[in-house]
């Protein structure tokens, strides 16, 4: 992890936090067992080989 070698100034710090935005996970819909469930990209392989179950 990186670690900062100076204080980093109150103005600095805030302007920094003001930046971030929240980005909401892209749902893609996937049929599985006869009906279609939105679910995250990254979990889609994982609901149709079965390895993952979902919930009701």
């Amino acid at each position: 992890m990186a670690v900062p070698k100076r204080k980093m100034s109150r103005s600095n710090t805030r302007s920094r936090r003001s930046q971030w935005n929240y980005q909401p996970t892209a749902l893609v819909k996937v049929r599985i067992g006869g009906r279609e469930v939105a679910i995250p990209r990254r979990l889609a392989k994982a609901y149709t080989t079965g390895l993952v179950d979902i919930e009701d």
